[in-house]
């Protein structure tokens, strides 16, 4: 067992210091002076000389205390001395080029791959209320993987860079703090859990919550501050029984075994009441030990003691040794039942300790050779990945976060094989894990045994066999049940392909509607104006559309003497229709049940549109019918808005529907109406869910409808984050 520095104890230093001399003092605690780390502190202390940071405090001593970080992680000295210099190009007069003449090629990687992620900073912040502040905090997430695609290290140095900003948030204004806190959130938290660094993850995850919920994250705080001496009796008690336990059965504490106590962390606790809709009080591992062995053997002697002393709940078991995380982690996880407590007990060897809690870096920790500072997975998402969603960072920021910041279960083929998947997987996800044809053939599975969809959702240690069927294709629909990034993939990557001949159909659709002409003559016309490349072009385009509606004119005008072939814009249920027929209602048809976002086509029946997926099985069946016609639809580029309100209305009769007549006047579109009665005053409560457009007053509509009925409640239901 090493005696080392432990985590806590360095926060707790680099936390309290605040001058120079002891900035570098903690830092040779770390790491042993040599000729270059001498060079680079010098190097350091004289570039960032005059500059201050907002604290106050030399700008320097930032650079260092993140190098104290680094070297608790790593005993690599390319990666201390990026750290010390990670600003040093960007901040002042310094370039790349001399960097790496004074202290070499690795080193003048890393810090290149500091400097090209983009991050917040400055009059680079934009409103934590904008949408703006998701692409950015995309961009950086994407950045950050791609430059660490050949050296890992890079994420270790920029981890420890944000988590001493993050310790020392508290001299920025309330805007940035905020801000900030939430790209960290977003940005490196999740990758912290990726390289298995929990020791970091946990304490940016409650940093951050500080800030961007302060009220959420003092309620929590207060709790666990007002039942800290009850609490740390309870752990003490049962801490107490295990230590017995353990000398009974021959162990001796500090040379055969460690026990280490835990308060599950302020965000973790936050997380798991939201997930479940639970009080803290229900939170089952609010408290927890973690028992150290030395052997493997030791775990499961150890875990035999505790079930044979104290009732295990059965559900809560969970063998990370046998089955280890995809970032490496490995320990077996039980929950007891204690008199009247529930504690949670971790059992792992010393080994298993230090990559839970150092993660990809414990591997690096003590090498000399530097030949393999990549991580596997960095490369899967990137290259998993394709170019085109690559170039949208929201897009690969959604793919990528899929990849990182799951919890897992362990699935088995029929043949035994492991599968790590997110917990929520379905046997679809499974599927495209043992092969990308295997998922986009799939017809249906068999989960232990028993002939299931596809779609469902796995459980831990199921096994899982695929039947496939070759006329099979994957529904676009699928991609809000599948919960893996490669089955998300794929399926969008097949949906495209299909959706280019899809568009050449829909096109000919909307020019035979728009001429009254069948399919052989449009063909004629279309070649001899050569506007055969347009065609799937003008799907989605209401101005290219009207400019081959303009080219194919005079050939329709020798069939009909007299037609307006003109597209005119409808708005029709918040819809936006082009056509040259008139339109009156719109309906979304069951079959697809698309929803904002989605690409929609439409068929025309008389004056009415029906709205399908473009990908839609119905749909595609619909287009090889000569009969159907079609009209180009649009969703609106500002969503509805949308409401819940809760009223009661005078009880006679007529006055639900003297208010729905009220509701039609102001173009309100309602979703939902529903009736509740109180069972002591007999009072019938109304919760009704409606739309109105973007562009109407909610106050005029208030005041009409308040005329009607004696309002309760009025809320709004749109998502903060929804994209016009």
């Amino acid at each position: 067992m090493k005696n080392v520095i432990s985590f806590e104890s360095l926060l707790e230093d680099v936390i309290h210091t605040h001058e120079l001399d002891k900035a570098k003092e903690l830092l040779y605690s770390l790491f042993p002076s040599t000729p270059m780390l001498e060079k680079g502190l010098k190097f350091c202390i004289e570039s960032h000389e005059g500059q201050f940071r907002k604290s106050g405090e030399p700008y320097s001593i930032h650079p260092i205390l993140v190098a104290c970080f680094v070297a608790f992680f790593s005993k690599d000295e390319s990666m201390i001395l990026a750290a010390l210099l990670h600003d040093v190009v960007e901040d002042t007069e310094c370039t790349q080029e001399e960097l790496v003449k004074m202290f070499g090629h690795s080193v003048g990687v890393l810090v290149e791959g500091m400097t090209k992620i983009v991050e917040i900073r400055g009059d680079n912040l934009a409103s934590s209320e904008s949408n703006e502040k998701l692409r950015k905090s995309a961009m950086t997430f994407r950045n950050m993987l791609m430059v660490s695609i050949e050296d890992s290290r890079v994420l270790i140095v920029k981890l420890c860079d944000r988590f001493h900003n993050m310790l020392t948030l508290d001299a920025l204004k309330e805007a940035k703090q905020k801000r900030i806190a939430e790209e960290t959130l977003m940005v490196y938290a999740p990758i912290a859990h990726r390289l298995g660094i929990s020791s970091i993850k946990n304490y940016l995850e409650d940093l951050s919550f500080q800030y961007i919920m302060p009220n959420e994250f003092k309620e929590i705080a207060d709790y666990l501050k007002v039942n800290n001496v009850q609490l740390q009796l309870t752990l003490n008690d049962f801490i107490e029984k295990i230590i017995n336990l353990m000398r009974d059965n021959g162990y001796i504490e500090d040379v055969d075994f460690k026990i280490e106590k835990r308060i599950k962390h302020v965000y973790s606790i936050y997380l798991k009441m939201q997930r479940k809709g639970i009080s803290i009080e229900e939170v089952l591992d609010l408290l927890g030990i973690r028992i150290l062995v030395r052997d493997v053997k030791d775990c499961y002697i150890v875990l035999g003691l505790l079930h044979v002393h104290f009732n295990p709940l059965a559900s809560r078991f969970k063998d990370y040794i046998a089955l280890p995380k995809q970032n490496g982690y490995q320990t077996i996880h039980t929950t007891l039942f204690d008199a009247q407590s529930i504690i949670e007990a971790q059992i792992r060897t010393y080994k298993m300790h230090e990559t839970a809690e150092l993660g990809i870096a414990a591997h690096w920790r003590y090498k000399n050779n530097k030949e393999d500072y990549k991580a596997d997975w960095v490369s899967d998402i990137t290259t998993n990945n394709s170019l085109e969603e690559k170039d949208n960072e929201l897009a690969f920021y959604e793919y990528a976060k899929d990849s990182l910041y799951v919890e897992d279960i362990a699935v088995y083929s029929p043949k035994g094989e492991i599968f790590t998947l997110p917990r929520g997987s379905t046997a679809l996800d499974f599927a495209f894990e043992v092969h990308s044809q295997i998922g986009l053939k799939a017809s249906h599975a068999y989960i232990n045994r028993v002939k299931s969809p596809l779609l469902t959702i796995l459980k831990n240690g199921d096994i899982v066999r695929i039947e496939i069927d070759d006329n099979a294709k994957p529904k676009y629909s699928w991609l809000d049940s599948v919960k893996t990034a490669r089955a998300k993939a794929i399926i969008k990557s097949h949906c495209k392909q299909r959706t280019s001949a899809i568009d050449q159909k829909v096109g000919m659709k909307l020019l035979q509607t728009i001429f009254s002409v069948d399919e052989n003559k449009l063909n004629h016309w279309i070649d001899d104006e050569n506007l055969s490349k347009s065609i799937r072009k003008c799907v989605g385009d209401n101005i290219l559309l009207s400019k081959m509606i303009d080219s194919l004119k005079k050939h329709a005008k020798r069939i009909w003497l007299v037609r307006n072939y003109d597209l005119k814009k409808q708005r029709v249920d918040n819809m936006v229709i082009y056509s040259n027929h008139k339109i009156n209602t719109i309906d979304f048809d069951y079959c697809c049940n698309p929803k904002r976002g989605d690409e929609i086509i439409a068929f025309k029946y008389n004056h009415s549109v029906t709205i399908h997926n473009k990908l839609c099985e119905r749909a595609n069946k619909l287009l090889d019918d000569p009969r159907e016609e079609m009209v180009l639809v649009k969703w609106p580029k500002h969503a509805p808005k949308k409401y819940k309100m809760i009223f009661s209305l005078e009880n006679k009769r007529g006055a639900l529907a003297s208010l729905l007549n009220e509701v039609v006047k102001l173009n309100i579109n309602v979703s939902s109406i529903n009736i509740n009665k109180n069972k002591d005053s007999l009072l019938e409560y109304f919760e009704m869910q409606f739309e109105i457009p973007d562009t109407q007053n909610i106050d005029i509509a208030i005041d009409t409808m308040k005329n009607k009925c004696k309002i309760y409640e009025f809320v709004s239901l749109n998502d903060a984050y929804e994209k016009g």
